[in-house]
């Protein structure tokens, strides 16, 4: 893998090649990383895996025709190779009107913003391994708890950088810690799986691995003995493990790419209520230790928080160069892509900010409901909102948590649920997309 200094001259000098085979504009994207993963299952190392490697990208323009190509070799000659077949390619494409670079009036300049997301670790086998041993460990000695999937540590850094030939050249580093646990509890009578994991920028960050442990088998021992539960219309509390995932809809529903095609269910609510009053979601690249954190997008453009709703008003798409100029916008600094294509839009650090009252409150009012804990399926329609998704968790009983539940589907549509939506206090940062405990009622759960 590249330095970082090494990374920033390969992707301008690719950008050079281009334009001297003659590319009217170009940019290149590079993606380098490395990583370890321990695996331990019932006290024994299972698994070590390392994985080095690294892609270079060039996006090549001819006038309103464009190509990109990428590579793992990185030697000069095939250099040289990429920058022909990409001049090659680029004469055959249609033209597109929308395609380009980013604006070069809005492009970033000056000294990157300091994030704090490397700390230089790469990860120490060994001591990933006791890592994970201490997270199965602990998991493993939770009364009830019978069996083991394993339990697992990984550490990684990963570099990246971009170079325009309008002048932007801009990388940055990154690393990630790991660990989690997933265990099995019960016998022959029934038996449950439960798993937790964290992930951290900075290895003092994160959770210890007995924590870890034990939180995935205290989780699995409460899933034991599932009860079951009569269909109906009622309330359902989305846990924090799951509730993010309701952003998530959110974002790939507001995506210039979504919106050019007319194929999300929000295309008609550009500043229109969407979430009830007093709900915000914002999407934040310049959190400290974030763990998607980053300075500047995947065109060169500077980055920056954005409240995408506000007092439950929708107040902005994310927009990448050619979906704002189809939509005759500008672009907002989302821009995202690999190193084999063209950018896309998504988010960073999402998050929905915290509510008022805490969870127990939320909950205590609920004389019949659910709580999910767990989520499969695929079942939403982006076109229409419509969602279906199966489920496990726990009743809620006259205020209280009760047994656990599963087998079960909840379903309504997006826009009903977002308007319905009430979120708790218990907002944590946690993970790339956070959201506290939220309640949304008149969902309809089919149970036995």
């Amino acid at each position: 893998m590249l330095t970082r200094d090494q990374a920033a001259a390969q992707v301008a000098d690719l950008v050079e090649r281009a334009k001297k085979a003659g590319a009217d504009a170009a940019d290149a994207i590079y993606s380098g990383g490395i990583s370890t993963e321990v695996s331990i299952r019932l006290g024994e190392l299972e698994d070590v895996e390392r994985s080095e490697g690294e892609e270079i990208g060039l996006r090549y323009f001819l006038g309103q025709r464009s190509a990109t190509v990428s590579s793992s070799d990185l030697t000069d000659d095939a250099m040289a190779v990429l920058v022909e077949r990409a001049a090659a390619m680029a004469r055959e494409t249609p033209e597109d009107k929308y395609a380009g670079l980013a604006p070069e009036d809005r492009l970033m300049n000056g000294a990157h913003p300091e994030l704090d997301i490397d700390d230089g670790g790469i990860g120490d086998p060994e001591a990933l391994r006791e890592r994970a041993l201490a997270a199965e460990d602990a998991a493993r000695a939770v009364e009830g708890v019978t069996n083991s999937e394993g339990g697992g540590a990984s550490a990684g850094r990963s570099i990246m950088a971009l170079a325009t030939s309008h002048g932007f050249c801009g990388v940055y580093s990154g690393t990630s810690h790991g660990c989690s646990a997933s265990v099995i509890a019960g016998g022959a009578g029934g038996m449950e799986r439960d798993y937790a994991y964290r992930t951290a920028r900075h290895l003092e960050d994160l959770d210890s691995a007995e924590a870890i442990g034990r939180r995935a088998g205290e989780r699995a021992v409460r899933r034991l003995n599932p009860a079951k539960v009569p269909s109906g219309a009622m309330p359902v509390v989305y846990d924090p493990r799951v509730s993010g995932g309701l952003l998530g809809h959110l974002i790939g529903a507001i995506t210039g790419s979504s919106i050019t095609r007319g194929t999300s269910f929000l295309r008609d609510s550009l500043n229109e209520r969407v979430f009830a009053e007093g709900i915000a979601i914002c999407d934040d690249p310049l959190r400290k230790r974030g763990l998607r954190s980053r300075p500047f997008d995947a065109e060169g453009l500077p980055v920056g928080p954005t409240r995408i709703v506000e007092d439950g008003v929708l107040t902005t798409w994310l927009l990448d160069s050619a979906s704002a100029r189809q939509l005759e916008l500008e672009p907002t600094g989302h821009a995202r892509r690999g190193v084999g294509g063209s950018p896309g839009a998504g988010s960073s650090n999402l998050y929905l900010e915290a509510g008022s009252v805490s969870r127990a409150d939320l909950i205590g009012d609920i004389d019949k409901g659910i709580l999910v804990t767990d989520l499969f399926g695929q079942g939403v329609n982006a076109i229409t909102g419509d969602y279906s998704r199966g489920a496990s968790g726990f009743l809620i009983e006259k205020g209280e948590i009760g047994a656990p539940v599963s087998e079960i589907t909840i379903a309504g549509n997006l826009k009903d649920m977002y308007l319905a939506l009430t979120p708790a206090s218990d907002l944590e940062f946690i993970r790339g997309v956070n959201a506290p405990t939220v309640r949304i009622d008149g969902m309809t759960v089919a149970g036995a």
